[in-house]
């Protein structure tokens, strides 16, 4: 019986300890769209959409009749006099709405555009998700990355301390050299810290877009797709102000803007509503003491239609007035925003341009740090380099793989924002293979 119960005690072990050790494979196109079904701002973005749509609903539906069903009973002393605009009743049904309004009309087309630039700013939210998660997930890959070589790099700097601590002790090293060497060992240790900190930064940061556990995250580098080349002829600009959607929601809420000045231009407009009431009345009003007898009847009904002739309204001409002002205002905006666009995504194309050059560079000199490093490893092993050129022969590579590093994420960073500039992000993240992974150096 004690074994039984060993037995399932043990393997209830297992199954609670097992998910705390998982490790869950997280490639970029499932970090993506987890992030956006799950991210906060997605749901604000989505929320907004709903409301817009509903404001406009609401708007339209005034042309739907609006039926209230209630009872104005009341006790009368006197003349039956009215309660909230209605004759003492049983029952009393009203129905109203609007038949014939061209404000009315404009504010429903203004409401329109409204839910219209509320989803193209949905799709630039959309956008910005897509850009925050690759650039985590890159940026991730990068400080995981620099820790790998940079464990190898403290213990190398480890035994090199070592030795040269046991050289200044046979008389062969001084202290200085032993100084320098515990400066290249505290350097990787500060080194160390920094990438393991903005690791779990970014590592945090991942799992609240994602939703998922911090400890449970595992990324791939491999499923992040290659970055489209550069064509130098391309006008990027021209293709952003063509399908920015920050440009769109401009120019959207413009028109809205617009339509809803007019509306309040044609609330000094006639216009028709459509009115029925009925109301059954009680006997206990009085009714029968204020009118003729045998003219009395219990069940009453009114239809029909009533029109306005606005004749003067200083107060409405004042509001149309500060519409056209508002109207006027978001015109600019949009050609502020057209223009913004341009000339950022401008500097962007430019900036990549440098930038991918300066990423060549450095690639280069890193290769030619390796080569000299390996030449220096080649002399040591033949014994006819020194040890302190071999020290010296890895710091330089170890700075020359942090700066290229650096240069190839920064490179990535401003390609991304180019990429969404011009509309080509979400189709570069989530619609297509991830065959060619972004390149990354040599470990």
């Amino acid at each position: 019986m004690s074994k039984n119960v060993f037995g399932y005690l043990a393997v209830l072990a297992l199954l609670t300890a097992a998910p705390l050790g998982y490790s869950e494979s997280l490639p970029l196109e499932r970090a993506i769209r987890l992030s956006l079904s799950h991210s906060t701002s997605a749901v604000i973005a989505h929320a907004d959409v709903q409301r817009a749509f509903a404001s406009y609903r609401e708007a339209r539906d005034s042309y739907v009749p609006q039926v209230i069903v209630g009872s104005g009973l009341g006790w009368t002393y006197g003349y039956p006099l009215s309660i909230e605009g209605s004759a003492p009743a049983l029952v009393n049904a009203v129905a109203q709405s609007t038949v014939f309004n061209l404000s009315q009309r404009q504010f429903v087309n203004a409401s329109k555009m409204d839910w219209v630039a509320s989803t193209l700013q949905d799709k630039d939210q959309r956008n910005a998700i897509i850009q925050d998660v690759v650039l985590t997930y890159v940026e991730l890959i990068k400080w995981e990355s620099r820790l790998d070589r940079l464990k190898q790099e403290d213990t190398e700097a480890k035994q090199m301390e070592q030795a040269v601590a046991e050289r200044l002790q046979a008389g062969i090293d001084s202290a200085v050299d032993l100084n320098k060497a515990k400066l290249t060992a505290a350097r990787v240790r500060l080194h160390r810290a920094e990438a393991g900190g903005s690791a779990d930064v970014l590592r945090r940061h991942l799992s609240t877009l994602t939703g998922l556990p911090v400890s449970s995250i595992q990324i791939e580098a491999e499923t992040i797709p290659a970055l489209p080349p550069i064509a130098a002829e391309e006008d990027f600009s021209a293709k952003a102000v063509a399908t920015s959607p920050a440009i769109r929601y401009a120019e959207s809420h413009s028109l809205a803007e617009s339509m809803r000045a007019t509306g309040e231009h044609r609330a000094l407009y006639p216009s028709v509503d459509f009115s029925a009431q009925y109301a059954r009345f009680s006997t206990f009003n009085n009714y029968t003491q204020y009118f003729p007898k045998g003219t009395f009847q219990v069940d009453n009904a009114t239809i029909g239609f009533a029109l306005k002739l606005p004749l003067f309204n200083a107060s409405q001409r004042a509001r149309a007035a500060a519409a056209d002002a508002e109207a006027l205002k978001a015109k600019k905006q949009a050609e502020a925003s057209r223009d913004q666009v341009a000339e950022e995504t401008l500097k962007l194309q430019r900036a990549t341009e440098q930038l991918e050059a300066a990423r060549d560079v450095a690639q280069l000199e890193y290769e030619l740090a390796q080569s000299g490093l390996q030449a220096a490893q080649t002399k040591v092993e033949s014994k006819t380099g020194t040890l302190h050129e071999l020290a010296d022969a890895r710091v330089q590579a170890a700075e020359r793989y942090l700066q290229f590093q650096d240069a190839e994420f920064e490179y990535q960073r401003v390609r991304l924002s180019l990429m969404r500039a011009t509309g080509d992000l979400e189709n570069w993240a989530l619609h297509r293979a991830a065959a060619t992974p972004v390149s990354k150096p040599d470990q």
